[in-house]
């Protein structure tokens, strides 16, 4: 006859001790068993006998007290009604391990890094995807990317339209909506979850970059730039940024291997049209422009970048310092700002200076199309885009004289 086993209780669990003499597996029956040892520890077990093999096994079920009582019984009874239905639970358990760690790696959160690792896009653009990522990492992260529903995406949406931040609400859904493509893509996922959300949140109100247009309050502001009394690499941004036009992002990461003194020329592939076009954009560098550069040449401190970081050579100005110095000159926010120079450029330029839009919408960086519809290339109206960055400049200076 089988000898009776009485059921464990925590009382009797937690004054049990390591007996170098005695039994040292105290069973609470169906196989299970509390496995005392020397160091201390007590360790959860049950004895089963295979359903194939027919030999017999052990499985561990962690310890005590992290497993409880409770817990460790429970395990025993899932496992007992696996050996009943004729399967393994330590084949079971291993299957489940495997599946987990697939459901992981196909994680929305791992297949969001992978996607991000594949973007050739500037390391700044990269953390900000990040940055907006990581709300949709602490809503749904874990989730298998399949099982990620509108509603998860929806709630986390949601918190940052509840806290009035309204745009960064739309780039999260946004983000979002490049990684699910990218797993459609890669056959992981067959639809985009935020499809089913438009509509769904509250709109943004369209706001242009503040940028001074008004001739007379160009030339204030340049005043202001010449009296400015920042870092050099800081006034020597500022001077250039109304020569050129070009994009804040794309002036301070500005390299000394895409300029031409010689030739006057600046080229170089925007990042925000690399991916999709890939067309280097020409900037013709006035008299003005390259008086600049050479004298920043001069000054170069071994720094691939024309305007090195005051910290470290190894990589560019801040994103935020020509915002910061214009603040420091008395512009506020809504007056203007780095990439205003670009909308001063646009309008003066075709308004007073009535320079053909096609020719401005090129310089810009912006794809023109000629009458048949095809992009025009990057060298087009070249010579044309000489004369005016130079009467660009040589305007820029009359008008600081009035």
């Amino acid at each position: 006859m089988p000898k009776l086993v009485v059921p464990l209780t925590d009382p009797q669990i937690k004054k049990a001790k390591y007996d170098s003499t005695g039994s040292n597996k105290l069973r609470d029956g169906g196989g299970l068993f509390l496995l005392l040892d020397k160091n201390g520890s007590k360790y959860w077990h049950m004895d089963y006998t295979r359903p194939v093999t027919k030999k017999r096994n052990t499985l561990a079920f962690g310890i005590y007290p992290y497993t409880t009582l409770a817990k460790a019984r429970e395990l025993r009874d899932s496992a007992r009604k696996l050996i009943a239905q004729g399967l393994d639970p330590s084949d079971q358990k291993k299957q489940d391990a495997a599946e987990a760690q697939i459901s992981l790696n196909n994680s929305f959160e791992a297949i969001a890094l992978e996607w991000l690792e594949r973007q050739q896009i500037a390391d700044v653009t990269k953390n900000k995807a990040l940055y907006l990522l990581k709300f949709a990492f602490a809503g749904f992260g874990k989730k298998p990317i399949r099982d990620v529903l509108p509603i998860d995406v929806l709630k986390v949406c949601r918190a940052a339209e509840a806290e009035g931040h309204l745009e960064k609400a739309h780039r999260i859904k946004s983000k979002c909506s490049q990684v699910f493509r990218y797993a459609i893509a890669s056959t992981i996922l067959e639809t985009d979850p935020t499809r089913d959300l438009r509509g769904a949140l509250k709109s943004v109100e369209v706001t242009h970059h503040a940028a001074i247009i008004d001739p007379l309050q160009v030339g204030q502001l340049l005043k202001a730039i010449d009296n400015y009394s920042g870092q050099l690499v800081t006034i020597a941004a500022l001077k250039l940024a109304p020569l050129t036009f070009v994009r804040p992002g794309e002036l301070r990461a500005a390299k000394w291997a895409d300029i031409n003194l010689e030739k006057g020329l600046w080229s170089y592939t925007p990042p925000k049209t690399k991916k999709q076009t890939k067309v280097e954009l020409i900037v013709p560098l006035s008299t003005q422009a390259l008086s600049i550069l050479k004298d920043m040449h001069l000054l170069s401190t071994n720094s691939e970048y024309v305007f090195p970081s005051l910290y470290t050579n190894l990589r560019c100005m801040s994103e935020g310092t020509i915002n910061q110095a214009l603040r420091r000159m008395g512009y506020g926010k809504d007056e203007m700002c780095g990439h205003g120079f670009r909308a001063m450029a646009r309008t003066i330029l075709e308004e007073v200076l009535e320079y053909p839009i096609e020719i401005i919408e090129q310089q810009l960086g912006h794809q023109v199309r000629d009458m048949h519809g095809r992009a025009y290339n990057r060298t087009r109206h070249l010579d044309k885009r000489k004369d005016m960055m130079q009467a660009w400049a040589n305007y820029l200076d009359s008008i600081k004289s009035i």
